[in-house]
């Protein structure tokens, strides 16, 4: 399980996202909700969680952004018998089309696969698309970078060559993990999850004006 706070890719002049604000933003690219709903979805327990962990005050502050950047609207008010109304949000246009092509993208580094990537790939799973095509382009992606790794351990001496074998070791299962999603005839390993299910109780109040 990884907690937010790792950088995200944005591109092409946009304000960058973290990865939290794009688990954020994925999420509520399936349909309105609200910020109670989204943090049980990123909770440890939470369908997302397993994924990429967020405190609800992280998600609520990443909501804020959101807002900020005019990618995601507030809609409507749902009103609550044990604290304040919570306040329902949708994407925008350029919510929707930043996200799209956010999806689309591979990571540029080994590092970013247990955060950006998986996050894509769950998000991905969750919309019922094959993970197949990311996966595609991933190892494509990451391909260059392990064979100049391979002749790199080939060559080093010392202490090195012990850097560059743990390097290469984990280029090398990011790409047999790759070649594991391109094999499964599916494309998926899951089935498309239903929304998340409001735990009952505490209440947290709902998002500000950014």
């Amino acid at each position: 399980m990884t907690t937010g706070g790792v950088p995200g890719d944005g591109g092409g002049g946009e304000e960058a996202l973290s990865a939290t604000d794009w688990a954020v933003l994925g999420l509520l690219g399936e349909g309105p909700a609200h910020g109670f709903a989204l943090a049980a979805t990123l909770a440890p327990g939470g369908d997302l969680g397993r994924v990429w962990t967020l405190p609800r005050p992280v998600v609520y502050q990443a909501l804020r952004r959101l807002r900020s950047a005019e990618l995601v609207v507030p809609v409507a008010t749902q009103s609550s018998q044990v604290g304040p109304n919570r306040t329902i949000l949708t994407l925008t246009r350029l919510g929707h089309e930043r996200l799209d092509r956010w999806l689309d993208q591979p990571v540029g580094h080994v590092r970013d696969v247990r955060s950006l990537l998986l996050v894509k790939l769950a998000l991905l799973d969750r919309r019922g698309r094959s993970l197949r095509p990311l996966a595609q382009r991933q190892r494509a992606t990451l391909r260059p970078a392990l064979a100049a790794l391979r002749e790199e351990a080939r060559q080093a001496e010392g202490f090195d060559r012990v850097v560059a074998a743990w390097r290469l070791a984990s280029y090398e299962a990011t790409d047999a993990f790759l070649a594991g999603l391109l094999a499964d005839p599916a494309g998926r390993r899951a089935s498309p999850a239903p929304a998340a299910a409001e735990p009952p109780g505490e209440e947290t109040p709902a998002v500000g004006s950014a």
